[in-house]
């Protein structure tokens, strides 16, 4: 029999305690109690990934090889090592089953009797229950030691700082890093000289040949504007800053939100400081933060001298970035350009946009003939509501996928009723059509 084992451990202290090798060690003790072996290259692991989600790359691995009938039997420790949820708990085993791969769990073995399938189901929700519990304990001992002064509100130290390698998080252990202290205050001096910006500070770091705070070569206007707002510099880091929140906007109408959560900023009144070595004094700090905001409502894209119907609403359909509305003057000619074409790191890594300026006005008024349209004749928005529910209005690619899958699911329901018409004639006996609808059920 071709036999597949799994183990997972959720972080990297329980990898380096070789908890995963423990895993193993107990699963090939009871396969070789059972006189049978295991293949090296069938024994898939995830070390430091949360059983919260599908996405570990030994699961993806045994997935992959599963659904090529390359086992058998997957043994795993637990149900909650496979997954923490009891959805993905259930989906996992049925896709496994569909593959005619059966799931084997040493602590917990399970059959097809119904009071097994009540008590997997327990298991899974109290599994998610306790996780839920523990993240928000961590999170309240967070805070704990936070107010105390005692926990540093970030695992990896912003540019600039040394951590101790045996206490990381500890306050008391935190050194500055002479040399990256030294360009943090000179970023800090040439930012404040009359015409500077943060894009001409990142080319000078990069002409001057300093690395980035990820060892790169190249200084991108994130990292030095990141840099320039860190309040740790002044003396004090703060933690519970941020909060998680649904995205709501996104770079582009044509890209989706993302992970679909972002980052918001919690009420001053709510941020814990923790006590660090001053870089720069808080001064200096706050004649930088004014000529950011200063410079932000200055810049380009808060300009609004010039009026733009399509304003932060264009993409481009070559790249399927946004784009940005410019006014050539004197001539007074507006356009729509892609961000592609001036993206400092697009241009870099070769792969700058070569799509043509799209004449603003021309868009404009294209767009407001439309709207008009739309108002004062109904029938039309009614027509578009149905194309879109249609799924007319999607890109080609989009389109060809879903006809893709419409003709799958089309001829799996062909498959099925012919598997019952040979089923219904006694062409196939009953172990072989329930076989046979296992494999074909999506």
């Amino acid at each position: 029999m071709r036999i597949a084992l799994y183990a997972r451990v959720s972080t990297s202290r329980q990898a380096q305690a070789q908890t995963i090798e423990q895993q193993l060690e107990r699963l090939r003790t009871h396969i070789a109690s059972q006189g049978e072996g295991v293949d090296e290259h069938a024994i898939f692991r995830d070390a430091g990934y949360s059983g919260a989600s599908l996405s570990r790359p030994g699961l993806d691995q045994l997935r992959d090889r599963a659904a090529l009938a390359e086992f058998d039997r997957v043994v795993v420790t637990a149900p909650d090592r496979l997954a923490h949820k009891y959805v993905h708990q259930v989906l996992l085993m049925e896709e496994l089953h569909g593959h005619g791969c059966a799931v084997e769990f040493l602590e917990r073995p399970l059959t097809q009797d119904p009071h097994d399938q009540l008590l997997l189901q327990i298991r899974g929700a109290v599994a998610e229950y306790e996780r839920t519990l523990i993240c928000d304990r961590m999170r309240r001992g967070r805070l704990t030691h936070l107010r105390a002064g005692q926990l540093l509100p970030w695992s990896r130290a912003p540019f600039g700082y040394r951590l101790d390698p045996e206490h990381p998080r500890d306050p008391a252990c935190l050194q500055l890093d002479p040399a990256a202290a030294v360009v943090v205050r000179e970023m800090v001096a040439w930012y404040l000289e009359p015409a500077a910006t943060v894009h001409s500070i990142a080319l000078r770091l990069t002409r001057a040949g300093i690395l980035t705070p990820t060892g790169k070569p190249r200084w991108n206007v994130a990292s030095v504007r990141g840099i320039l707002k860190n309040p740790a510099y002044t003396g004090t880091a703060y933690g519970n800053r941020t909060r998680i929140v649904p995205a709501t906007q996104r770079k582009s109408a044509l890209l989706p939100v993302g992970p679909g959560v972002s980052s918001r900023y919690r009420p001053r009144e709510e941020w814990i400081g923790v006590p660090v070595p001053p870089v720069i004094s808080q001064e200096v700090f706050d004649r930088v933060q004014e000529k950011l905001a200063r410079n932000q409502q200055c810049s380009a894209r808060n300009n609004t001298h010039f009026p733009y119907l399509l304003r932060a609403m264009v993409s481009c359909g070559h790249c399927r970035l946004g784009t940005t509305a410019r006014t050539m003057m004197p001539s007074g000619q507006s356009y729509y350009v892609c961000q592609g074409r001036s993206n400092a790191l697009r241009v870099a890594q070769g792969q700058r946009c070569t799509a043509r300026y799209i004449p603003g006005r021309a868009l404009d008024a294209l767009v407001w003939q439309d709207l008009c349209t739309l108002l004062l004749e109904p029938d039309h928005l009614a027509s578009a509501l149905r194309r879109a529910h249609g799924g007319h209005w999607l890109p080609q690619e989009l389109q060809a996928r879903q006809a893709t899958l419409q003709h799958a699911l089309t001829y799996l329901d062909t498959s099925q009723q012919r598997l019952l018409d040979a089923y219904l004639a006694s062409v196939l006996t009953l172990p072989v059509f329930d076989r046979k609808r296992h494999c074909s059920t999506p």
